[in-house]
């Protein structure tokens, strides 16, 4: 049997045309790389929100703006403070250093100006300790003011210390060194029809207790008549036999069963391209080295499906008898057997007039529902 190949990552001309005419005809929830395309707008108080939710707010930043935020805090709270001691320097006469005598004792040794106030507050919060800058015992508003500045800043470093940790540890890194297949593909798998798409983990590191299923956005109507934009429909994932992989270290294949319980039940290879829906596949795993759950995310549109055809093999055995993952194969699809996709076309039309009678009488009883109502 003569297979077709087609390499889906080294034909960008046609994935320019399909990403093309899927931006025109539907936008996507999820993008190929897994970002949300959603947009919350309209909401009352958003921002007072992310106040109260500060640790997530912050951790959420953006690098650049981290950074920012972490260079105007220090750089802030050395400022206000030493505005502070500049005030109480002023109103205790320190500053006056012509009127001095010989009793007089200022609140900080050596503070006469903004700029002296401002390195003593720098000095104090950081904890140089120069010896030059020195506060007395002479005001009591001083020490309480330097040891205020101790604790508020303390907690401040607290904080953005934290942030900066729990951003770095974050297993999202991780996630994007997951690879989805480009596109998937519909072919028969232990003589059942099935949904197919390929993952792999992209570093030697391993992952474990892996986790695939999917998410069927599509427009639906209920009985009563209620129109559902995205509604949510559980598509359920296996590898051979089970729900669960152990590992990802090599390149994995996943199914899902078009029976009659699947969601995807109704597609053909005449209405799939056809169809509105989009398929949203999230991979859940436990990283080895640090235990942390990271989840990968990516989509198909009906465009990005395949009926007919199957993955090309990429697990190969070397001849010093290593296990090989050939990567050049991983985005690569071959048309198979037609005979084997070939459903029972008498069987395929009655499912078909099946299920546009049973369209019919829902419209029906929903005219007739609305109308009494009327």
């Amino acid at each position: 049997m003569e297979a077709t190949q087609i390499n889906m990552s080294q034909s960008p001309l046609v994935n320019e045309a399909i990403g093309a005419k899927v931006k025109k005809c539907k936008p996507r929830v999820m993008s190929k790389s897994g970002h949300s395309n959603v947009r919350i707008d309209k909401v009352d108080g958003i921002y007072l929100l992310y106040l109260q939710d500060l640790w997530t707010t912050v951790i959420d930043m953006k690098w650049r703006y981290k950074l920012t935020l972490f260079v105007a805090t220090f750089v802030m709270t050395w400022f206000l403070f030493g505005v502070i001691y500049y005030a109480i320097a002023f109103i205790h006469g320190d500053l006056e250093a012509n009127k001095f005598s010989h009793k007089h004792v200022p609140c900080v040794m050596n503070v006469d100006s903004l700029t002296g106030a401002f390195l003593f507050s720098l000095e104090s919060q950081t904890t140089i300790g120069y010896g030059f800058r020195v506060i007395t015992e002479e005001c009591p508003h001083a020490i309480f003011l330097l040891v205020a500045q101790l604790v508020i800043t303390t907690l401040i470093e607290i904080f953005i210390t934290g942030t900066f940790l729990a951003k770095i540890a974050r297993p999202k890194k991780r996630a994007e060194t997951i690879k989805f297949s480009h596109c998937a593909v519909i072919t028969k798998h232990n003589r059942h029809l099935c949904l197919v798409i390929r993952v792999a983990n992209m570093r030697k590191s391993l992952l474990i207790q892996c986790q695939l299923s999917g998410k069927l956005l599509q427009t639906y109507e209920t009985k009563e008549g209620e129109r559902i934009l995205l509604n949510q429909a559980t598509v359920k994932f296996h590898v051979d036999s089970s729900s669960e992989s152990p590992f990802l270290i090599l390149p994995l294949t996943f199914y899902h069963i078009l029976d009659e319980n699947s969601p995807l039940r109704d597609l053909t290879p005449q209405n799939l391209k056809e169809k509105d829906f989009e398929l949203v596949v999230l991979l859940n795993a436990t990283v080895e080295s640090t235990s942390a759950v990271c989840q990968s995310r990516t989509s198909y549109v009906p465009e990005e499906i395949f009926w007919g055809y199957e993955f090309m093999p990429v697990i190969s055995v070397s001849q010093n008898g290593k296990y090989v993952a050939d990567f050049s194969q991983f985005e690569q699809i071959r048309s198979a057997d037609c005979n084997l996709y070939n459903m029972d076309s008498e069987k395929q039309k009655l499912e078909e007039q099946y299920r546009k009678e049973d369209q019919r009488n829902r419209e029906r009883r929903t005219m007739l529902f609305q109308q009494s109502n009327v």
